[in-house]
């Protein structure tokens, strides 16, 4: 794939599975890269993630700004292995990485883990310090980030046990993204997404979740409780899009994203009821092109 150019705008599903499992078939944990006018923003670093930034093009010494939406592995473990493989391909200046509190510690103990392959390369291979490269700020309700014309916006969203988990809005004044975070069926999401020229937002199917359930086959009830507390069935989503008036859906993190026996028919059903505009259900790679949305 080509390189990203300055005038790119579009959103790509890097990895789109909802947990953190990855089986024979089955597609990555959640991550993506949301690029507005050649600005290249990652959010979240589920396993895959770095693999699936260079399929789009990106040169991983140029990254320099990533959200993390809460602290389930599947949105965080690759963050310290993507910053490390950036670093040994080139990466000189500064990163941001935006997240929940607590994130930052899970970076420390990572550096902890590779300190002598860290500091071996400083002095065998001339690179710099990449301890001193890379900061965290802690993610929060309101106004995150207004940069060089990218605003963002977060919203605290509902995926208990956890508190500190959020939904983003992305905007260059010219296109504006959102991205549900792993949430229940939020109605007020529809006010933080309102207009939007695309809403990513998580999906469950109904009709597929006992089927998954039996093939995990480690776990008892409480994995079946988490997922109707904490995640949103597809009919849902597509009411949030459509009371948000946005451009285009896309579901991701998808509950389950690996059944043969499930098609797109089947999601696209789901949220036919209440949505019947632009639509894109999430497989890794998939890239959205928002100067079709606008």
């Amino acid at each position: 794939m080509n390189s990203i150019s300055a005038d790119d705008s579009f959103a790509a599903l890097l990895g789109t599975k909802g947990g953190p499992a990855i089986r024979t078939g089955s597609t990555n944990p959640t991550s993506s890269l949301l690029v507005l006018n050649g600005r290249k923003v990652i959010i979240d670093c589920g396993l895959g993630v770095t693999r699936g930034l260079v399929d789009q093009g990106m040169a991983l010494k140029e990254i320099d700004l990533i959200f993390v939406t809460h602290l389930h592995s599947d949105h965080y473990l690759e963050l310290g292995p993507l910053l490390h493989t950036a670093w040994t391909a080139g990466l000189k200046t500064p990163v941001t990485v935006i997240g929940p509190e607590g994130l930052e510690e899970y970076w420390l103990n990572f550096l902890l883990a590779m300190k002598a392959d860290i500091d071996l390369r400083i002095e065998d291979e001339g690179r710099p310090d990449i301890r001193r490269l890379i900061s965290f700020r802690v993610l929060d309700d309101g106004e995150v980030l207004k940069d060089q014309g990218l605003k963002v916006l977060a919203m605290r969203n509902e995926h208990p046990p956890l508190v500190d988990t959020f939904a983003l809005r992305l905007s260059n004044g010219k296109h504006d993204v959102v991205f549900s975070g792993d949430t229940a069926y939020l109605p007020g999401l529809a006010d933080f997404a309102k207009d939007a020229d695309l809403l990513i937002h998580e999906a469950m199917l109904e009709e597929a979740l006992s089927a998954l359930f039996e093939r995990i086959g480690n776990t008892d009830d409480r994995l079946m409780k988490h997922w109707l507390r904490s995640h949103t069935m597809a009919p849902d989503a597509g009411k949030i899009a459509s009371m948000a008036e946005v451009k285009a859906l896309a579901l991701n993190h998808l509950i389950p994203s690996d059944d043969p026996d499930f098609t797109e028919k089947h999601w696209h059903d789901a949220v036919a009821p209440d949505w019947g505009g632009a639509f894109h259900l999430g497989h890794d790679g998939l890239r959205i092109n928002l100067t079709n949305t606008a």
